[in-house]
């Protein structure tokens, strides 16, 4: 039985190259954290490679994830310390014995006729989706810089956690957040060429059905996510 010979002490890398190997090898973990992990993992982008790159968006909403995440514990929390206290009732007074003595017929006053109620807008689009508990989607209208959309949505069955932002050409901006929320409507005036547009959470223990509706001066409506 033949066993290979063992290497030779020249065949063996100096201690020189070992050195040179790991200090490439420190280097290279060091830019694939700054370009890479940080702005995918935390939305850190020192270099602005991860936005070219599409991963800072990637980290936001992991933090956003975060956040919300974090919110709730502390709201399920307060719940439970708020259900442990005891409650004090106000003692309630006793119905007055004297009956309010009716007051002198005035004279009728004219009746105005009522104003006919506001046409709804014609939406432009409209998207209908079911979200499991804890799922999200995104959904974003291409605009130019100073554009103005119209949008309503509504969630139906229970209510949502949003974020309404844009992005684009290196840019973002959080336009508003809101929590447990059923429905929303106005204006998004967009504040630079981008995809401007909603973020959605269901934080419920049920699906919920969520109902978007647009119409304005924008491109188009798509679902990021």
């Amino acid at each position: 039985m033949y066993n290979t010979d063992l290497p030779s002490r020249n065949d063996l890398p100096s201690s020189a190259q070992l050195l040179r190997s790991t200090l490439v090898a420190a280097v290279v973990a060091v830019v694939l954290l700054v370009t890479i992990v940080m702005p995918a993992e935390y939305a850190i982008d020192p270099t602005g490679a991860g936005r070219l790159l599409g991963l800072t968006e990637m980290g936001e909403i992991k933090e956003q994830l975060a956040e919300e995440a974090a919110a709730d514990e502390a709201a399920q929390l307060v719940s439970i310390q708020s259900f442990g206290g005891e409650s004090a009732t106000q003692p309630t007074e006793p119905p007055s014995q004297t009956a309010a003595l009716p007051e002198p017929s005035a004279q009728p006053k004219a009746v105005e006729p009522a104003l006919a109620p506001a046409a709804e807008p014609e939406w432009q689009d409209q998207v209908r989706v079911v979200l499991a508990p804890g799922e999200g989607a995104e959904f974003k209208l291409t605009m130019e810089e100073g554009a103005v959309a119209r949008f309503s949505w509504v969630s139906v069955s229970g209510p949502i956690n949003y974020d309404t932002h844009g992005d684009g050409n290196g840019q973002s901006i959080s336009y508003e957040k809101g929590r447990d929320v059923l429905e929303n409507e106005g204006e998004l005036r967009a504040a630079f060429t981008g995809n401007h547009g909603w973020f959605f959470r269901n934080r419920n223990s049920t699906d919920i059905t969520l109902v978007l509706r647009t119409y304005g001066d924008y491109g188009e409506l798509k679902r990021a996510m």
